[in-house]
């Protein structure tokens, strides 16, 4: 059974802006991007946990609506699809129901929100060769968070810790998509930005706060460090925007703006979603649009810049402004230390070797 919330504050909050309608954000590569990418950025820069929970539920949003499948009403949404180190959830079949087992790890929102969508291995060869997607309630027999599996204070507020599925069932209409679809669609890479959109907004908070903690006539030293952290932010909010325009269709760079996801279910006779081939184009209208090798390497690129400059942030901060604004001012320390762990969904030097293998493709014409 689900556990009591241990988001506490952060809980409260993030409902009220459910019921405020103030989640509901304009769908990506649906002509408003940049405008989505904007409002993600806002929370990061307002609290990282906050920030990663909403985050969650606008994703689960979109990929619903991507995938065609109905989402309940007035229910706070996760993503969870972590399956390092040999974990992750499985579908089983028995009898003529299906069955989640396994355990997933950095479920963020386990004792908070109220349905996930979970990526689990498929039986085979029931349900194809690929992992299927399903929407979960959380509020079942057999859902098991582990609070022990978070054991820093960093991004406490997000409540992230590994869920146990002890033969949870999943009804025939919970079923989102299959064959791999989760990771094969459009909107996996251009979600990557919108996460990206939340860095760079953690990183604005930690600056402001530590620029409030100079004195009234900062060194030269303070000075070069807030110049240059400004300037590198600039850029790479000049590029978040160029990049979340260029993936909205081009009629839509100065037309009419795409309406807001609604609160509105699809039918509920909506078809699992599966993966397309490449050649295909799978979906309806600007989600369904493929995604060009230049568009997934812009991704790329605006997701390691961020992270690049997060990580200047994190180094210069503290040498900017001190021992006694970090040891005093908890807000500040929290969102170091959130910032740093945060930007570890960037897999570091593996995507930077991937990003540089698509530049030296693209330079030699392949």
């Amino acid at each position: 059974m689900a556990q009591p919330s241990a988001a506490g504050p952060l809980e409260s909050e993030l409902r009220a802006l459910l019921a405020a309608g103030a989640l509901e954000l304009p769908l990506p590569r649906a002509g408003r991007t940049a405008q989505r990418w904007s409002r993600l950025a806002e929370w990061g820069r307002r609290d990282l946990g906050l920030a990663r929970l909403a985050e969650g539920h606008t994703d689960a949003v979109a990929i619903l609506a991507e995938a065609g499948h109905d989402r309940r009403p007035g229910a706070l949404y996760g993503v969870w699809a972590a399956r390092s180190a040999g974990t992750g959830a499985r579908l089983v079949a028995s009898g003529d129901e299906l069955r989640l087992h396994g355990t997933v790890r950095f479920c963020s929102g386990a004792r908070t929100i109220d349905r996930a969508l979970v990526v689990a291995d498929a039986p085979v060869p029931a349900r194809g060769d690929g992992p299927v997607l399903v929407d979960i309630a959380l509020d079942q027999p057999g859902v098991v968070p582990d609070p022990s599996t978070w054991a820093t204070a960093a991004m406490a507020g997000a409540d992230t810790v590994d869920v146990r599925f002890d033969d949870v069932l999943v009804p025939a209409a919970s079923l989102v998509a299959q064959d791999g679809w989760y990771t094969a669609r459009p909107g996996f890479l251009a979600g990557g930005g919108g996460v990206a959109a939340v860095w760079w907004g953690g990183a604005a908070g930690v600056l402001d706060r530590a620029v409030g903690h100079l004195p009234p006539a900062p060194d030269p030293h303070q000075l070069a460090h807030v110049g240059e952290l400004q300037a590198l932010m600039e850029a790479a909010s000049a590029l978040l925007t160029r990049i979340a325009r260029a993936l909205d269709p081009p009629a839509a760079n100065g037309a009419t703006p795409a309406p807001a996801v609604s609160d509105s279910p699809a039918p509920a006779t909506a078809a699992p979603a599966t993966a397309t081939p490449a050649t295909a184009e799978p979906g309806v209208g600007a989600l369904g649009a493929s995604l060009g090798a230049a568009q997934a390497r812009e991704l790329a690129e605006v997701r390691c810049a961020v992270e690049r400059i997060a990580r200047e942030v994190v180094e210069r901060v503290p040498r900017m402004i001190g021992a006694a604004p970090l040891s005093r001012d908890g807000r500040l320390a929290q969102a170091l230390a959130d910032l740093s762990l945060y930007i570890r969904q960037h897999h570091g030097e593996r995507d930077y070797a991937a990003l540089g293998a698509a530049v030296v493709a693209m330079r030699n014409g392949r």
